[in-house]
């Protein structure tokens, strides 16, 4: 394998790196400030802009001086309408199944091998509007004899990079593409992309350090989407299911109360979980389908149980910090821009 200018050829390493993340916030970064050169992001160099395709989304391919890497980076959201609409597109499908994007473009996804495993109708959109190109991408960079994908993102960037990470382990496990690559995931400043069947399958698949999920603690977009927990969402084998039955067998006094606390506390989750499904799939998909003409609306999954996946990396913000960024204001985004990641790892990986 050639190298430019003398440069080292450098092996992805499991476990988080300060100077890898670095250099995703400032290529991140590039998506709305242009690309000028930094001394984190000297090692690598912007080969290619994909054209907007879907809800605005967009991505970038930059290149290692050493031709041995390449980084996907996922651009995060924009002021279009289109792009709030994918974050707002928040239902629930299964992490297996296929999306009708169009009259000629079906997506066959597998995020997750769990049945259970659920995701994030909107970010699942977006990651299947991308898919073709960025898989021919990675094609065409193996031809050259570079097998190694570090896949990143800040914001809705972030959560579309654990999603198409997932789907491209599962690309790599099917033949589709090569069995050798080796990926690399960072999210920065993420909301959560599915539910914790989801997370389980994606964090057993990247154990041992290779998928991170960064996130500064007074940020509030990693605590959505706001997860509602039923009954039906946990394991087959719990003591809740069948806690009816359970219930006949105490005094009646014991049984009258606890029987109306148990409804009260279904009732009230599954009630939330079916207004979910209600306004963020079948209202949100009338509007996605204004900017997806061909779109198809799927079935959702009567669940809204969204954690978060990936290790995840504390910036834990102290008093400089707020000192820097304070808690108040009309700005809402305060601590989610690239400035405060950017101040909080220097601060925490001296």
């Amino acid at each position: 394998m050639l190298l430019h200018h003398g440069a080292q050829a450098q092996e992805l390493k499991p476990g988080f790196n300060v100077h890898e993340y670095l250099g995703v916030l400032h290529r991140s970064k590039a998506h709305y400030s242009g690309d000028s050169p930094n001394k984190d992001n000297a090692a690598f160099t912007r080969v290619y802009k994909s054209p907007v395709a879907g809800l605005s989304n967009k991505y970038d391919i930059w290149l290692d001086n050493a031709r041995t890497t390449i980084a996907i980076d996922i651009r995060g959201t924009t002021a279009s309408m289109d792009s709030w609409l994918e974050n707002f597109y928040s239902a629930m499908i299964p992490a297996t199944g296929s999306l009708t994007l169009s009259d000629s473009n079906t997506f066959h996804y597998r995020f997750a091998r769990d049945p259970k495993a659920l995701v994030h109708v909107g970010w699942a959109v977006g990651v299947g509007c991308m898919a073709p190109g960025i898989v021919q991408q990675i094609k065409t960079y193996y031809a050259q004899g570079i097998k190694q994908v570090i896949v990143e993102g800040h914001s809705q960037g972030g959560v579309l990079a654990s999603l198409l990470s997932a789907y491209i382990h599962y690309l790599c496990e099917d033949g589709t593409l090569p069995a050798d690559l080796v990926i690399k995931t960072y999210c920065s400043a993420a909301p959560k992309p599915g539910n914790l069947f989801f997370a389980y399958d994606y964090d057993y698949n990247n154990r041992g350090g290779w998928a991170f999920n960064v996130v500064n603690t007074a940020d509030w977009v990693p605590e959505t989407p706001v997860a509602v927990q039923t009954i039906t969402d946990l394991n087959k084998l719990n003591p809740f299911t069948n806690a009816k039955q359970a219930l006949r067998k105490q005094k009646t006094f014991v049984r009258i109360y606890t029987t109306h606390v148990y409804n009260r506390l279904n009732k009230g989750t599954r009630k939330a979980q079916k207004g979910f499904e209600k306004y963020t799939g079948k209202m949100m998909y009338k509007q996605v389908k204004k900017y997806l003409p061909g779109y198809k609306e799927p079935q959702y999954a009567p669940s809204a149980n969204f954690t978060r996946a990936g290790t995840a990396i504390i910036l834990q913000p102290g008093e400089e910090y707020y000192k820097k960024f304070p808690d108040t204001g009309s700005n809402v985004f305060r601590h989610h821009f690239f400035e405060p990641y950017y101040y909080l790892v220097q601060q925490v990986y001296k």
